[in-house]
């Protein structure tokens, strides 16, 4: 370092006032403006010297954070000059003319990932869904996105979409449409499928309108995901490569009709309406996971017929399958089951399966007599995955001669689980209840070898290790027993082992 009359020179001094960061390589001062993430921030750049005027507009990637006028974001894309591969763009109610000026200048240009996202207040995406004029709000057209790897548009709800007649989307691997509306003749299954699709790969369709009736047929696809589709009459798949399909809430009760045929599909989630007359599900052979509607264990006193109605649908579906790897359920409660009935006995079937995930919303309410029904429909079981709902609100308790713990079989007679191995229960409050279903589990279960059990957040460490004790003392010898904590309950992350119970085997 250089000494001046004895003292040391000040390294921060730039001494001449020369702007040297301006006389770097165009490619190094992109690189700088990448890092302020926000395309606004980059072209105000432009005011530091004349060198800086085109440096924004050489970035590969422009994000333009949630702004109520999008207006300046089509501006500042005509002045762009750079292959994007990547745009992210949020507003804030926009209309549907300068959504539609963004996109259409970004086209050309685009080559990799597009993020579009139309944030709109809740009451008035509300009022949009249930109006006779929504339309009114605008629709635009999609330009034909050649380039596009990725896109992803959410227009909240209160904008029409049309699909573009020609053009194929060459590189388009992931397409996402939500909170749309569809308007106009052309369909999304000629737009998405092979002839103008040809890469496509993972399609979700989201909290849409308009949308009555969908055709693809597509080589590419490996992932479908359909879920709110409002009002979807007829639906038709042909997909040889399709892994995992995604259905939940979009088909009209009225007679739906179905067409599937994905030969090599793995995931199979069905929460939606389904009847064997007008739906084919075509030959799954290879199948492994499947995750049908949500079980209701009680009516709510109210529509029982219809609730009724409901599980028999459920049946019906899982009839179509003999036997599955692993299978998902839901059981739902309603808050107040006091003048309801008892609905889950009109399951009588369930596939074959050898892991077994249940998920419990209970509302409250004692989940015994609802879990013991099932179990007996699925005794050849090797995996048990009891998942209750995690109360982050208070629940209230639930009331004097409440009809949730009937029918109350569960508790007298023998069932045998004699190839559960593995049971794992997350978020277990430890009421009197909990603890005695966990008891029979252990008593029903006799080739036991690993129970692990996560605790609710509002139990105690105390209370914990009583727990912990009680259900040691129902267990096997050679049983390992492991439960969990969080050490901060808001976080996931603080998920900790609290205490177990080593297994001892005798030769």
């Amino acid at each position: 370092m250089e000494q001046s009359g004895g003292e040391l020179a000040d390294p921060f001094d730039a001494g001449d006032g020369e702007d040297r960061l301006s006389g770097l390589p165009d490619d190094i001062l992109v690189l700088i403006l990448l890092r302020l993430d926000n395309a606004t921030a980059a072209a105000r750049t432009s005011v530091l010297s004349r060198r800086w005027r085109r440096i924004w507009t050489l970035l590969p990637e422009l994000r333009f954070p949630f702004s109520p006028g999008p207006h300046h974001i089509a501006s500042a894309l005509a002045a762009h000059e750079a292959v994007l591969r990547a745009l992210l763009v949020g507003t804030m109610d926009a209309a549907s003319e300068p959504v539609a000026a963004c996109l259409r200048i970004a086209a050309p240009r685009l080559s990799g990932r597009l993020v579009f996202i139309n944030r709109v207040p809740r009451t008035r995406r509300n009022a949009d869904a249930g109006s006779e004029d929504a339309e009114e709000r605008g629709a635009f057209e999609l330009p034909c996105l050649e380039g596009a790897s990725s896109v992803i548009l959410d227009l909240g709800g209160c904008l029409g979409l049309s699909l573009p007649l020609a053009g194929v989307f060459a590189r388009l691997a992931v397409l996402s449409l939500s909170c749309l509306r569809f308007h106009g003749p052309f369909s999304l299954g000629n737009a998405v499928s092979s002839s103008r699709c040809p890469c496509l790969k993972k399609l979700s369709v989201r909290d849409v309108r308009g949308l009555f009736s969908l055709s693809i047929n597509s080589e590419s696809l490996i992932q479908l995901d359909l879920r709110k589709v409002v009002g979807l009459q007829q639906l038709a798949i042909d997909a040889p490569g399709l892994k995992e399909l995604k259905l939940d809430q979009c088909f009209v009760k009225n007679q739906p009709i179905a067409n599937i045929s994905a030969p090599e599909l793995v995931t199979l989630h069905w929460r939606d309406e389904y009847d064997p007359s007008s739906m084919q599900l075509g030959k799954m052979a290879k199948l492994q996971l499947l995750l049908p509607n949500v079980f209701l264990v009680h009516g709510d006193g109210h529509h029982d017929s219809f609730d009724r109605s409901h599980n028999r649908n459920c049946l019906r579906f899982l009839q179509q399958f003999q036997a599955i790897q692993s299978l998902t359920i839901s059981l739902g409660y309603p808050k107040d089951i006091s003048n309801s009935q008892y609905l889950l006995g009109d399951i009588t079937f369930l596939p074959s399966s050898a892991i077994l995930t249940v998920m419990v919303v209970k509302e409250g309410h004692a989940f015994g007599a609802g879990l013991y029904h099932v179990l007996r429909l699925c005794p050849g079981i090797k995996s048990l995955f009891l998942v209750l709902d995690s109360d982050l609100e208070p629940q209230p308790a639930c009331p004097s001669g409440c009809t949730c713990d009937q029918p109350t079989n569960w508790r007298t007679e023998l069932l045998l689980l004699n190839c559960l191995q593995e049971v794992q229960i997350i978020h277990l409050k430890g009421s009197e209840h909990d603890v005695a279903f966990v008891k029979h589990l252990f008593n029903w279960s006799t080739v036991l070898k690993s129970m692990k059990i996560t605790f609710n957040c509002s139990i105690s460490r105390s209370t914990a290790l009583e727990l912990f004790q009680k259900f040691s003392s129902f267990s096997l010898p050679e049983t390992h027993i492991e439960v969990y904590m969080y050490s901060n309950p808001g976080n996931k992350q603080s998920l900790y082992l609290f205490a177990a119970k080593a297994s001892r085997c005798y030769s």
